[in-house]
């Protein structure tokens, strides 16, 4: 992760649906994500647009990233929407339905006069996008990409090729590897998809934790009760942060300086785990106490 941002949760919300964006400004959301895609109905893509622009234009999220998705370039509203979105104040900007390095390319060239802060996130929700998962990836090294993150796609995924998710979602554990560690061998954050059944938080947990310790930083959501839960799984736990502080203050002890690796409690710790260690602190730090 280039910014040790907290990205625990991400809420998505229907562009279209002008209380909801509103409230958008108070979910304990570290991500609030303002759809003009999937939860908006063909008719009402204009006004979606138009709606989400005015909402991230007067502000007072607080500290949540907010990220506007897209539609896709392919349809009759997607270059609108990405040409409005980089004139916005948004942190960042989602593409769905990314399958390809080429597709991230095009949207780059869109957005070749925004912000230099504006970032581009990236769906991975089709088959061709998990085969092509290291090339997109790759294509954040690039001296001009704005390419940060990327979410999975779960639900589409399983439409497209007709899988059967059980409870440890068996059938899903290789889209879900794949993606995450091309993403992870360019620095890149990766939230996992959404759990369907917002009423059913013991499910939700469950799938945290799986998602968790495979890697990601965080999940998606499409119901503010989910958030507690996310949050509260995402987060460094105080067994996590006090032994991440006990690494960093030892390689800072006279002796340590400059070691590659020392010995703590019988078991060698180099400096990648020192690494590890203030990306914890760093981001428990930003999440604070009251979050």
């Amino acid at each position: 992760m280039t910014a040790h941002l907290p990205r625990r949760s991400a809420l998505y919300m229907p562009g279209s649906n002008s209380r909801a964006l509103e409230k958008s400004k108070s979910v304990a959301a570290d991500i609030v994500i303002m759809d003009l895609e999937d939860a908006v109905a063909p008719d009402l893509k204009a006004t979606a647009r138009t709606q989400v622009l005015a909402v991230v234009a007067a502000g007072g999220f607080g500290r949540r990233q907010v990220v506007i998705r897209t539609n896709g370039l392919e349809t009759p509203w997607g270059l609108d929407d990405l040409k409005l979105a980089a004139t916005s104040n948004a942190d960042a900007v989602l593409i769905p339905k990314v399958s390809s390095a080429a597709m991230l390319a095009d949207v780059e060239r869109v957005l070749a006069g925004a912000r230099p802060e504006l970032r581009v996130w990236a769906m991975i929700e089709t088959p061709l996008g998990v085969l092509n998962a290291h090339e997109i990836a790759a294509a954040s090294r690039g001296p001009s990409s704005r390419l940060s993150c990327f979410i999975i796609g779960t639900n589409d995924l399983v439409k497209e090729t007709r899988a059967e998710l059980d409870e440890n979602r068996t059938a899903a554990l290789y889209w879900l590897s794949a993606i995450l560690t091309a993403a992870k061998a360019y620095d890149l954050s990766v939230l996992d998809g959404v759990y369907n059944n917002f009423k059913d938080l013991d499910g939700l947990l469950r799938e945290c934790q799986q998602g968790r310790q495979l890697g990601m930083d965080g999940k998606t959501v499409i119901h503010p009760d989910q958030i507690a839960t996310v949050n509260a799984v995402f987060r460094p736990s105080p067994q996590e942060i006090a032994a991440a502080k006990r690494i960093i203050t030892a390689f800072e002890l006279p002796e340590n300086q400059g070691r590659g690796v020392i010995t703590m409690d019988g078991r060698m710790v180099e400096l990648l785990h020192e690494a590890m260690a203030r990306r914890t602190v760093e981001i428990d730090q930003a999440i604070g106490a009251d979050n």
